[in-house]
């Protein structure tokens, strides 16, 4: 999955971006709303992470903007505002979830996770196809019973796969998952990792849509 981050403290948004950057997740990180109302229309985000005091204005105002653009990206918003009614000032504003600075990078990381279910419309964790189990909250992978390790990058293939079973999973959705705005992209890098990833899941089990994308069959 892909996440802005719109975060203006450096402390703040380098310890968000390199602990997002230990998971499957790649990140984007802009301190201004002005490069986030750039960014969103031209990435299709699965997660928005909001600061609300920013130098160029309230993210309270982008956060209606999108909603009125009918924008249905999940936010989580992360301030230092404690009050309960800025809390629901956020919520009514349309957030999904509202975080307090201070927080724990753990709780963030859960967090996204747990809203991210939400969105797909997977509430339970662990999900099975036939012999192959993902728990993707803990980013845990078994196949007939046996552990199987992933890059975070193959990671990041996966979670697409899962979250939409049966369904063609654009190419183009894919290398945004994998790799931060403006990264440089090989052409065949999606080719790649999906070629490593059905050596370790099973060949039959990814199917490529020539000209499109992949799909993870559901058996």
């Amino acid at each position: 999955m892909r996440i802005l981050l719109v975060e203006d403290s450096r402390l703040i948004g380098e310890a968000v971006k390199d602990h997002i950057a230990t998971t499957p997740h790649a990140v984007d990180w802009v301190l201004r709303l002005e490069d986030a109302d750039a960014a969103v229309g031209s990435v299709d985000y699965g997660l928005i992470l909001l600061d609300l005091q920013l130098p160029d204005g309230d993210g309270i105002s982008f956060l209606k903007r999108i909603r009125r653009n009918r924008m249905t990206v999940p936010v989580i918003i992360l301030t230092a505002r404690d009050q309960v009614t800025d809390r629901i000032e956020g919520l009514n504003a349309g957030a999904d979830d509202y975080l307090v600075k201070p927080f724990d990078l753990g709780e963030l990381e859960a967090r996204v996770a747990a809203v991210s279910r939400r969105y797909d419309g997977r509430p339970q964790p662990i999900l099975q196809f036939g012999d192959m189990e993902v728990d993707r909250p803990h980013h845990a992978l078994t196949v007939a019973g046996d552990t199987v390790l992933l890059t975070r990058r193959e990671w990041a293939v996966l979670d697409l796969l899962v979250a939409r079973p049966g369904i063609i999973v654009p190419k183009g959705q894919i290398e945004e998952a994998l790799y931060e705005f403006g990264a440089e992209i090989e052409s065949n890098t999606v080719e790649v990792y999906v070629s490593r990833l059905r050596k370790k899941v099973g060949k039959e089990r990814i199917r490529t849509i020539r000209g499109i994308g992949y799909l993870l069959e559901e058996k």
